[in-house]
């Protein structure tokens, strides 16, 4: 079992009851964390999720919270402080994709899908800066290939994506004196496999992938996790994509 030195340390994951959420607070509490999995609407679903984290070496607490929502994000954060002290780990993993085309955009749904995507951590970080007091402290957000590169019908999420990358840059500047880390992962499709959608896409960018397989959530989570331990302090306000090499084809 990993521990990458994250023993007794705290984390709240947001999007934490399924796929790369999930798969995050699982390495995160296989590594002997607390880990608080936030979720907006399924209490079933919650329930499940803590219950197959039993036996990984640290502990599991459901939190419902719609962070979309500012005074829903702070909230989150201001309970798990007062019932540790402080919070160590923060993962930002909540998007929304609503596809269309940039030359026929939906308006409400660009809107909705750039308040899911940035409010969350936009709100979050005064209450972070305050939470985050042991001088270690570690802001993960979670990106994707579509921030950078052109994907079919992904240019609302794309632009949020790549504003959340930007944003992250400007918070590690100014969090950085305090000790707190803030770095983003990015990613391409994930296999999710039953569950994977566009399976015909999916098979072809699993071929062009020099590693020879899709991304899985599993494989983000490991990224995830290496940048919360102590060695990482020194990377900030980077993006590492994290995609078998899948971004360096022509």
């Amino acid at each position: 079992m990993t521990r990458l030195g994250l023993e007794g340390r705290v984390a709240l994951v947001t999007g934490a009851t399924r796929g790369l959420g999930l798969a995050t607070a699982r390495k995160l509490c296989a590594a002997g964390c607390h880990v608080y999995l936030n979720y907006a609407h399924s209490c079933a679903d919650a329930d499940a999720a803590v219950a197959s984290l039993g036996q990984l070496g640290g502990t599991a607490t459901a939190l419902k919270a719609d962070v979309s929502r500012p005074e829903g994000m702070r909230t989150a954060i201001e309970q798990v402080a007062k019932a540790h002290g402080s919070l160590d780990v923060f993962v930002h993993n909540t998007s929304s994709l609503r596809p269309m085309r940039a030359a026929e955009p939906d308006l409400d749904g660009f809107r909705d899908t750039l308040e899911v995507s940035l409010v969350p951590l936009l709100s979050a970080a005064p209450a972070l800066a305050e939470a985050m007091t042991k001088g270690s402290g570690r802001i993960v957000a979670v990106s994707s290939s579509g921030a950078g590169r052109v994907v079919p019908g992904y240019v609302g999420l794309g632009v949020a994506k790549a504003g959340l990358e930007s944003f992250v840059r400007y918070l590690a500047v100014e969090l950085a004196p305090h000790g707190i880390a803030v770095n983003a992962v990015s990613t391409a499709k994930l296999d999710k496999g039953e569950a994977t959608t566009a399976p015909e896409a999916a098979r072809v960018l699993a071929t062009r992938t020099p590693a020879g397989r899709l991304t899985t959530p599993s494989d983000v989570a490991d990224a995830i996790a290496l940048l919360c331990t102590d060695e990482a302090a020194w990377i900030q306000g980077q993006t590492v994509t994290v995609d078998g090499g899948l971004g360096l084809r022509a």
